[in-house]
């Protein structure tokens, strides 16, 4: 089971959470763009645009902070978070 948490922060504080699951037998990279599609979905957000210091610190820490550069449009949090809690 694939796990993908996605957290919006606004001032320090935790404002919106959910956690998303996939147990298909895709591919890792697929599960986590699927997961923040999800997330997005559910939070009403656009998608956010992978920057390279976001891919960066996704791979190292398996979570990864979209702030304002990341958004097309204006977005009324400081950043939002996802991180892989489970994998197969």
């Amino acid at each position: 089971m694939f796990r993908l948490w996605g957290k919006i922060w606004k001032d320090n504080r935790l404002i919106r959470d959910t956690v998303v699951e996939d147990d298909s037998e895709d591919t890792r990279t697929h599960k986590i763009f699927r997961g923040l599609e999800q997330i997005c979905y559910e939070f009403d957000l656009g998608n956010p645009i992978w920057l390279n210091s976001t891919i960066t610190h996704f791979k190292r820490h398996a979570k990864a902070r979209f702030y304002q550069d990341n958004f097309i449009e204006q977005i009324e949090f400081d950043y939002l978070e996802i991180q892989v809690l489970e994998e197969d």
